[in-house]
């Protein structure tokens, strides 16, 4: 798939909770929460335009259960796709519009996820950083898996600053 920047759009944040009240539907009671995170959730943030979505749920052995369902509702079923505990759904196809990244409410990934996200909303200054490093990327590589490929380094130690901001704020968190 062709790599897609878009400016930030505000309703990047509505098209997330339709697809959370949407998606609760479905899954019912198995759902502790939803968290809007990645590059959608952070204002201003230029991103590729698919909302990541976090559905943290009681026990995801119980979301295969709904496999069929989702695939007949248009979404793609692709399993823990590299990362074991979770359950990935794609929405959209080519022109995807949303990840659904399912974990278990106590996985290891929920935190580093979270806490980049909200260093982003606070840094203003790694915002725009981050954004010139996708635009050089995006101009540089037609195909989104090189593309993230590529990305990986860059992200890995940025969250690594962000872990650090975290724990040295000495805040309590949720997850």
């Amino acid at each position: 798939m062709k790599v897609r920047l878009s400016e930030y759009d505000e309703n990047w944040a509505q098209m997330f909770e339709d697809e959370a009240e949407f998606l609760t539907c479905i899954f019912g009671d198995e759902v502790v929460k939803f968290e809007h995170f990645g590059s959608t959730a952070v204002p201003v943030m230029k991103a590729k335009p698919v909302i990541d979505m976090m559905c943290l749920v009681k026990d995801i052995e119980k979301i295969d259960l709904f496999n069929t369902q989702l695939q007949l509702l248009g979404y793609d079923v692709a399993g823990e796709w590299g990362i074991p505990g979770r359950r990935l759904f794609r929405k959209g196809g080519d022109d995807r519009t949303h990840h659904i990244h399912v974990y278990p409410y106590n996985h290891s990934q929920i935190r580093r996820h979270l806490v980049f996200r909200d260093y982003l909303r606070t840094h203003p200054d790694e915002v725009k950083r981050y954004t010139c490093f996708k635009e050089r990327l995006a101009d540089q590589y037609d195909d989104t898996a090189l593309y993230s490929k590529a990305k990986k380094p860059f992200v890995k130690e940025m969250e690594e600053r962000a872990l650090n901001w975290f724990e040295s704020k000495g805040t309590k968190s949720s997850f």
